[in-house]
């Protein structure tokens, strides 16, 4: 019985990681439709959403049934709790992925950031892959130090945020309110995004030490 159980929490933790990688691809696959203008490309990724919607039921689905029919304590009980945290945050990020997608599908054939920031906003979207497959690595490996080395590693989007709004606030902008709103809604979707991973490493850090970090979402 409790070989099964444990079966369960692992199969929790290979859900989870399944949807991390799958939301990370579909956020690099975005960003290339994005800057070059692919709408083949941004449809794909759009059609990912119902397979992540359904991921995401499933490890929600999982999660409560182990709380119902087990009752954790303990650590158990933090695995499911965090999973379930987890998912939420990489629903979120799916969704995310998809606005960039949509996106680049609604300005198709015009590609929405300029050519002064497409760089900038390259850069962004691989970190952003980057951060969610290191968070996947932190689910599996329940690495304190590489959690928290995520963290830092996020402050670089935040530089790069705050790049867009030099660009914009720059009294030599020429590319129109319309550019800027779009730059605007995609810098903050790459943050947002960074953030998710964030939060699911903060929480594998909850998982291991049952300590609350000072900013961990509730």
């Amino acid at each position: 019985m409790r070989e099964a159980y444990h079966g369960e929490l692992d199969e929790i933790r290979d859900g989870l990681v399944e949807l991390a990688n799958l939301v990370g691809s579909s956020m690099g696959l975005a960003t290339t439709a994005l800057l070059d203008a692919d709408l083949g490309l941004a449809e794909s990724v759009i059609a990912t959403g119902e397979k992540l919607d359904d991921l995401q039921r499933d490890l929600e689905n999982r999660a409560v049934a182990v709380l119902a029919r087990q009752q954790p304590v303990a650590r158990d009980l933090r695995v499911v709790v965090t999973s379930l945290r987890m998912s939420a945050d990489l629903e979120r990020c799916g969704v995310l992925a998809q606005h960039v997608a949509k996106l680049a599908r609604m300005r198709y054939p015009a590609r929405p950031v300029p050519r002064d920031l497409r760089r900038t906003v390259l850069e962004m979207g691989q970190l952003a892959q980057r951060l969610m497959a290191q968070a996947a690595e932190v689910v599996v490996t329940e690495d304190v130090d590489a959690a928290l080395q995520l963290e830092k590693d996020d402050d670089r989007m935040d530089e790069l945020h705050r790049v867009i709004f030099q660009h914009l606030m720059d009294d030599r902008w020429q590319h129109g309110v319309e550019t800027a709103v779009d730059v605007t809604l995609v810098g903050r979707y790459y943050e947002r995004f960074a953030d998710h991973a964030v939060s699911m490493a903060q929480r594998v850090v909850y998982l291991v030490t049952g300590e609350l970090t000072p900013d961990m979402p509730t």
